[in-house]
């Protein structure tokens, strides 16, 4: 089956455009929290502490899906785009309109959630 490698390809630059243009906001969130006494209606510490380590991980989140995304479009311009990194075969195009920069097949994929959970 041949893969629309200009459709992936715009679908990935969509995504990236997208996480791009809310990393200010995040960066922003994930900054150090100072607490300001004269504030009216200030969240507690912990709250603003808690929110603070929730933007660091969306952010840390962004930036892993952003390294994916590039990397599946080094892959589409090295002409390796669809295939399974471990197995070599098609990636089925349903699991690529899900996810355009996944880069197991099912099959493979599974094999390594499960070896992840036992170590």
């Amino acid at each position: 089956m041949e893969l629309d490698l200009d459709d992936y390809r715009g679908r990935l630059l969509a995504l990236r455009d997208e996480l791009e243009s809310i990393a200010d906001t995040g960066d922003a969130a994930a900054s150090t929290v100072e607490l300001d006494q004269t504030r009216v209606g200030r969240l507690s510490r912990m709250d603003a502490m808690r929110a603070q380590a929730m933007s660091v991980e969306a952010r840390n989140r962004r930036e892993a899906t952003l390294r994916q995304i590039a990397a599946a479009l080094r892959r589409i311009e090295s002409g390796d785009y669809g295939d399974c990194l471990a197995c070599g075969e098609l990636i089925d195009p349903r699991r690529l309109a899900a996810n355009p920069a996944a880069t197991h097949c099912v099959e493979c994929a599974g094999k390594l959630d499960g070896s992840a959970g036992r170590g």
